[in-house]
């Protein structure tokens, strides 16, 4: 007690925060782990907790016009704990990276992981473009869809976001209205090459990339297959 005294107020409070940011420094790659038995864990309180309630799922409500993949946000203040002990470590909620999300809510409602990562540098993009009066419009890749000089905005090399799919990288474009997605044509490209899946000109196949995955294409546009060659290209609204 004697040397606390000797050390100082100011001192002692650094000496503090640093022991206290070796926590969640522990814990930081358990909070960026996708885990299958949270997964499953969350889908089975999902499930409990619709039984219970008259088919209502437990999710947070959300404005018609919020995009499909992050729409059904789980509320898990409605099943914690009545339906599962805690909210997973990797939930945004309790400190991680993933929001908890459901789809296929009207017919098989279903567990998925959405990656906040890429929202963080979404915004890193905006923020840049805030300080431009036009967005740097480098190619035009679709109807409404851009991609955008990064250069122009200050970055030595375009920002990507890393594929839960694939680990490629991805990169991102802009609609006609300013707003930033991830391109996944390479990653649907793959899958499609890879896999026997009967597909529709004219259909959103971003349900491919869900389909053997824990994750949501996140901040992505509709995707359909070109009539003449079955490649993934931009659906136009």
């Amino acid at each position: 007690m004697n040397n606390l005294k000797k050390i100082g107020p100011s001192l002692l409070l650094v000496l503090m925060l640093l022991s206290g940011c070796m926590y969640p420094d522990e814990n930081l790659a358990q909070n960026k782990i996708p885990y299958e038995a949270q997964i499953e864990s969350v889908q089975n309180a999902v499930e409990r907790y619709q039984e219970a309630n008259d088919g209502i799922l437990p999710i947070k409500t959300k404005d018609a016009s919020t995009p499909i993949y992050q729409k059904y946000l789980i509320d898990f203040k409605k099943i914690v704990p009545g339906y599962i002990p805690e909210i997973p470590g990797n939930a945004f909620e309790n400190g991680g990276i993933f929001q908890y999300v459901l789809i296929d809510v009207e017919t098989n409602p279903t567990v998925k992981l959405l990656d906040l990562r890429v929202a963080e540098t979404i915004r890193e993009i905006n923020i840049r473009l805030s300080t431009n009066k036009y967005p740097p419009f480098k190619d035009q890749v679709s109807k409404n869809v851009f991609t955008l000089d990064f250069t122009k905005l200050g970055f030595s090399e375009a920002p990507v976001a890393i594929s839960p799919y694939t680990g490629a990288n991805l990169p991102f474009v802009i609609s006609g209205e300013g707003e930033i997605y991830v391109d996944y044509r390479s990653d649907l490209y793959h899958i499609l090459k890879e896999s026997e899946q009967n597909t529709t000109p004219g259909e959103d196949i971003r349900y491919i990339l869900t389909e053997d995955s824990m994750f949501v294409p996140a901040y992505s546009l509709p995707y359909t297959v070109d009539s003449s060659n079955s490649e993934p290209i931009f659906l136009d609204n």
